[in-house]
């Protein structure tokens, strides 16, 4: 399992939440959305600290991570996290 993200990505995480070098974002399963792994799921992304990281990849002076009990989610695939130009949106994609 592991889990990337791209520079322009975490850029815009840190432009559009106002964050800071330091910071951490937890990368998260929800309800709902249209989740390409498990149908009725998505992921999430909110401002946290982490208590048992099972994924992490810092860039940008960002952690980036999920905890051990949302790794099932991925099912031993990687986690892309980039930013579309075109549309000026994130996009997660598990490959």
């Amino acid at each position: 399992m592991k889990l990337v993200v791209e520079q322009a990505a975490a850029r815009w995480y840190k432009e559009q939440m106002g964050l800071s070098d330091g910071d951490a974002l937890r990368i998260f399963v929800r309800l709902g959305g249209c989740g390409s792994v498990h149908p009725g799921l998505s992921l999430g992304i909110t401002k946290d600290s982490p208590r048992s990281e099972g994924l992490r990849h810092e860039i940008e002076g960002i952690l980036f991570y999920m905890e051990d009990d949302n790794l099932w989610y991925l099912e031993d695939k990687e986690l892309r996290i980039s930013f579309d130009d075109r549309y000026e949106e994130i996009l997660m994609n598990v490959v």
